[in-house]
């Protein structure tokens, strides 16, 4: 008898369900807040890039060193990854002799508070056209 009303109680049935549920909503809320680091990261690649084409078309003849600089200083995102140092290089066919690649590259290892993701590395790379 007392057994069958013991079955039959569903007390405590919500904090069971909570207890099986949170865990899953805490790692797919954690999981956007990640997707959403790299879409900013992402943003700052192409901040970058857009401030590195600009001041090699602005400026007359800067030096690669220079356009880097630049890059650098204008990249953004949250500091949970790391950006690589942005390059540039001189395209590899003779069509375009004064033209320049500009790459920036961003790495981050999505934590998802249960367990790590692979890495995801991000590359981005404009053509730009100097001017003289």
């Amino acid at each position: 008898m007392r057994l069958t009303s013991l079955r039959r109680n569903e007390d405590g049935a919500a904090a069971v369900e909570m207890a099986l549920a949170v865990p899953i909503l805490l790692s797919l809320i954690y999981g956007i807040f990640q997707i959403g680091v790299i879409m900013s990261a992402s943003a700052g690649m192409q901040h970058a890039l857009g401030e590195g084409a600009r001041y090699a078309t602005i400026f007359p003849t800067p030096s690669d060193a220079q356009i880097v600089t630049r890059m650098q200083n204008k990249v953004f995102g949250m500091n949970i990854g790391t950006f690589s140092t942005p390059t540039v290089a001189t395209p590899a066919t003779t069509v375009c002799t004064n033209c320049r690649l500009l790459t920036v590259s961003y790495t981050v290892t999505p934590n998802f508070l249960f367990f790590n993701a692979p890495p995801v590395t991000l590359t981005r790379t404009k053509q730009v056209y100097l001017s003289f």
